[in-house]
């Protein structure tokens, strides 16, 4: 069943395609949405994930015809054009994009290949440009929203991820920019920035599991709230930008990150 307040915040009946769908934010997103009614078509590249999130998306109150799940590898642009048609010849329309894929390079300048850099940026931000622009024509029709999963690192400054705090600030920039381009339209464009958010993306990364409980450990203290964070603190906000109750809300840069971002050595 849809949430009582399914009806407040105005998603109940909604489509929304959620890219990352698999594993961290992107599948508490998911989940997230469902459970206020909307519709969801939900893609990634793990496919006994994917099943997985199908099946909670239909245990938090959604028909299986209402969830649509369409594998693909995002860095191949037929993918994303896929992924886009596959969720507007499903449902009929596309209200919601919550672009949340994304991949962690680690490294300096001195220390990452172009290749790295190149991969880095392909997914963090082209792919994201790339889907904005692929469904913002049905996001019109419907006067319905973006939500883009930026980071903490778009807004600050971190040595030793220079590509993907590159990345993450592109993705601020055009969530900026298209904002103000389709505003008198209707349409609304924002971003939510984590700090440190339990999830996968570091180990993907390559740190290994000992180096990540370091890190998180570290984190309490990099955090004015004294904790990291958890994925379903970050989909509520993306559940918040997607809804009503954001309605005169866009081109924000959403940090949800513990106080992190205002934080200065001392």
């Amino acid at each position: 069943m849809a949430s009582a307040e399914s009806s407040v915040t105005g998603l109940k009946g909604k489509v929304a395609l959620i890219t990352g769908a698999t594993s961290g934010i992107g599948r508490e997103s998911a989940i997230a949405l469902a459970r206020e009614g909307c519709y969801v078509a939900i893609t990634g590249r793990n496919i006994e994930a994917l099943q997985e999130v199908f099946k909670l998306c239909c245990d938090a109150g959604l028909p299986q015809e209402k969830v649509l799940s369409v594998p693909a590898n995002l860095n191949d642009d037929k993918d994303c054009e896929q992924v886009v048609s596959a969720t507007v010849s499903h449902f009929g329309h596309l209200d919601i994009l919550v672009n949340n894929a994304g991949i962690l390079v680690i490294g300096g300048i001195e220390q990452i290949s172009m290749e790295d850099y190149d991969k880095q940026m392909h997914i963090n931000t082209r792919q994201v440009f790339l889907l904005m622009k692929l469904a913002l024509p049905h996001i019109l029709e419907r006067k319905g929203n973006i939500v883009n999963v930026s980071s903490v690192a778009g807004l600050r400054s971190f040595p030793g991820i220079v590509a993907y705090t590159m990345s993450k600030a592109a993705v601020d920039q055009l969530t900026r920019s298209v904002a103000l381009e389709v505003a008198d339209r209707g349409v609304r464009v924002n971003a939510v920035n984590p700090g440190v958010i339990v999830t996968d993306i570091h180990k993907r990364g390559g740190m290994t599991d000992e180096a990540y409980l370091k890190f998180l450990e570290l984190s309490k203290t990099t955090h004015a709230m004294g904790r990291v964070g958890e994925a379903r603190e970050v989909a509520d906000a993306v559940v918040f930008l997607a809804s009503e109750k954001s309605s005169f809300i866009t081109g924000a840069t959403l940090p949800i990150d513990g106080g992190r971002s205002v934080m200065c050595p001392r």
